[in-house]
């Protein structure tokens, strides 16, 4: 019996163990040996292919952030960084709806997420005939008699990314009235019967009630949207490729990689985005603990 005991022990021991050094070792030679790697290559001037390379030290990120044609994309980022705070407001508009007694709620609720269950590769194709000359957008505009609106939705320079950040709003909004729905769906229903017994309308009740409740997970939703819109890639690649003006600092990333061969200056592109998320995501945790704590 004292044998059986050991052994049994010692079985579950190997099983923890084996449970915990597979997943270890998988994010170790998956996530952090390629993050060990990219960093030695930002410091070379290696092509991809050669297995020779150079030291260039500090080259590539002072080519990055002083050469115009890489750091000045991120003036993409903009545009789906203001689609941030349309896509929140959709997102909050939903949730608080939904959250009272509505006909055929889990209906709408479905509609809502549906879209963010969507591949980005297929959101992307559906959009190009969405935008695309008389396609669907076009259709819709001549049938309402606004044909003199109809315009080069992903050709034009002065339109194309705001029609590209509508794409994202559209993909994201079901994610985020996901998360605002279930913030709100958390407080204490006895607070709202109390409301209702004071007289306080919905419009009072999402003022004093919801809104106090749930703006950690509001700003937690900005932050996110801050990270997102710095590294928006599939949705303007699929659709236009970076060109025309659409081009964002991931798209420039890969390009540089594998189009112009430049892996090391790559890597160091890659290196600094993953400090200025890092950054944002830094500066989110000790704003969010600061109100807490007041």
């Amino acid at each position: 019996m004292k044998k059986f005991k050991l052994s049994q022990k010692m079985e579950q021991r190997i099983l923890v163990i084996s449970f915990t050094i597979i997943p270890v070792l998988l994010l170790l030679v998956f996530s952090y040996y390629p993050l060990v790697k990219m960093i030695q290559y930002s410091f070379t001037n290696w092509n991809g292919y050669n297995p020779s390379s150079e030291a260039v030290g500090w080259d590539n990120y002072k080519t990055v952030l002083t050469n115009p044609n890489y750091f000045t994309v991120f003036k993409t980022s903009l545009y789906y960084f203001i689609a941030t705070f349309f896509q929140l407001g959709f997102a909050l508009l939903f949730a608080t709806i939904l959250s009272f007694k509505v006909k055929f709620a889990n209906f709408w609720k479905g509609i809502l997420f549906f879209p963010y269950l969507l591949n980005g590769v297929a959101i992307g194709f559906i959009f190009l005939y969405f935008y695309k000359g008389g396609g669907t957008l076009d259709t819709v505009l001549s049938s309402l008699g606004l044909e003199s609106q109809i315009r080069l939705w992903l050709g034009d320079r002065s339109i194309n990314n705001i029609s590209l950040a509508f794409t994202s709003v559209w993909r994201y909004t079901g994610f985020n009235f996901l998360i605002f729905l279930g913030a709100i769906q958390s407080v204490n229903p006895e607070i709202y019967e109390a409301a209702e017994i004071d007289g306080a309308n919905r419009w009072d009740e999402f003022r004093y009630i919801i809104m106090p409740s749930i703006k950690n997970i509001i700003f937690l939703n900005i932050i996110l949207g801050v990270s997102g819109s710095l590294s928006v890639f599939d949705i303007p690649y699929i659709m236009t490729g970076g060109s025309n003006g659409t081009m964002t600092f991931v798209i420039k990333t890969i390009d540089t990689a594998f189009k112009y061969n430049k892996v090391g200056l790559a890597s160091a592109m890659a290196l600094i985005l993953l400090v200025i998320v890092i950054s944002v995501t830094v500066i989110q945790r000790f704003a969010t603990r600061e109100k807490r704590d007041a």
